[in-house]
């Protein structure tokens, strides 16, 4: 158990670094990317450079540079940004956080329950006309962009039927913090969060209904309706339990790779200060700081999701860990 766990927490460190190094390396690479000429302004003399340059340690090997912009971001958590001089990422980071956590969090309510009720349905009433209209409709909302989507909601709710009776109560873009209002902070994330639902409620619904069409064949549901099981307790019980492996692999990877900063486009759309606009800004102005402030931040949380989801098939299913003792 020692051993798996301290070999497991080295792969994920080992992925960190190497993410952490592909980034500082692509940005050096980038064309137009030298921070000197940023930090210094427009029309700046070669002595100024110079200055910035041995101040802010851009003439020391890059090798330095990496070992002290890693020193500033997880030790002293200084770094600041080369664009907004002074200001520190790491802060930045933390208060966008929240907003993202409560956008996530929304929309996986939605697309899990909506999944659930949609993939169910259809596994239940195969080849029917229900079965076909459900498949059709998670089709059009996986194959739906989320950044058009969130565009006409807001075309819709925010401008031309904003004042009709059904629009009304829709607030204007933006985040409202739960301690400043509870209600306030419910509708603000509403209508971001269930746009941003959308394609995976279509997507979840697609692999949860093949898993359950595969598990009706396993021989514990013929054992389960030889004993009498009704088609409830066959279907929301066996056929669950052995279905939740893919959906729970899937969900984990998503779910993580939307907290680190993959909902940008629905944050940039309705105006959402979450780290993914903070990574679109960090990207727009390539501010090195803020950027590779993000992707670690994103980096934590997929490889922290990627070990939650291993230990949960232990636990959902033991044989795994019985072969990897086994080996």
């Amino acid at each position: 158990m020692i051993r798996s766990l301290a070999s497991r927490t080295g792969q994920m460190l080992l992925v960190i670094f190497g993410i952490s190094v592909l980034v500082f390396c692509i940005f050096f690479a980038t064309p137009g990317a030298d921070p000197t000429a940023r930090i210094a302004g427009r029309g700046a003399s070669p002595q100024v450079v110079e200055r910035i340059r041995a101040e802010y340690g851009f003439d020391r090997p890059l090798p330095v540079q990496y070992v002290k912009m890693m020193e500033k971001l997880f030790v002293s958590r200084d770094l600041t940004s080369f664009v907004n001089h002074g200001q520190r990422v790491v802060p930045e980071v933390l208060q966008a956080a929240p907003v993202t956590l409560s956008l996530v969090l929304w929309a996986a309510f939605f697309w899990v329950s909506g999944s659930l009720v949609f993939g169910i349905a259809s596994a239940v009433l195969r080849d029917s006309w229900v079965d076909r209209l459900l498949m059709v409709l998670g089709l059009i909302g996986l194959s739906m962009p989320v950044f058009w989507l969130g565009e006409v909601v807001n075309l819709v709710t925010q401008s031309r039927w904003h004042d009709t009776f059904l629009f009304r109560w829709v607030p204007p873009l933006g985040y409202v913090p739960f301690s400043q209002s509870p209600w306030g902070w419910a509708k603000a994330l509403f209508l971001p969060s269930l746009t941003l639902a959308v394609c995976f409620i279509g997507l979840y619904a697609r692999v949860l209904r093949s898993e359950l069409l595969t598990a009706m064949g396993e021989d514990s549901i013929r054992t389960a309706r030889a004993k009498g099981a009704g088609p409830v307790r066959v279907w929301l019980w066996h056929g669950l339990r052995l279905s939740w492996l893919s959906y729970i692999s899937l969900f984990g990877l998503d779910f993580a790779q939307l907290l680190g900063g993959g909902a940008l486009l629905t944050e940039v759309v309705f105006a959402m200060p979450g780290v993914g606009r903070l990574t679109y800004q960090a990207l727009a102005t390539l501010d090195l700081p803020l950027i590779m402030a993000t992707v670690m931040y994103a980096a934590v949380f997929v490889v922290i999701a990627n070990a939650l989801v291993d230990g949960l098939y232990a636990l959902l299913d033991p044989r795994i860990m019985e072969g990897r003792h086994g080996r």
